[in-house]
């Protein structure tokens, strides 16, 4: 079972409950949300997609509204393995 690192004062609503579920997964070592910012555009509810790979793992980016929150996850889930967990997520919210 992986954790969730709280770093900021401020989170997307519902993330982290979201972050906990997911770090809840033994290949997932750490869940570490970073960077808000607001972005154009509008997204119904909270959404996690998969940016980019970084070194162990991959980062994500957490959409709500017109905000989006970097997350960096390490594990050794690949790509195709963590788009599916993600997806197990996204339908039991």
């Amino acid at each position: 079972m992986g954790r969730v690192v709280i770093t900021h004062s401020t989170y997307l609503e519902g993330l982290i409950p979201r972050l906990k579920a997911l770090a809840g997964d033994p290949k997932i070592d750490t869940v570490t949300p970073a960077v808000i910012a607001r972005v154009r555009g509008r997204c119904e509810g909270l959404k996690l997609r998969i940016s980019t790979p970084i070194t162990g793992g991959y980062k994500l980016v957490a959409r709500r509204g017109s905000s989006a929150q970097e997350v960096f996850v390490v594990t050794a889930l690949s790509r195709e393995s963590l788009a599916e967990r993600l997806q197990q997520l996204e339908a039991a919210a």
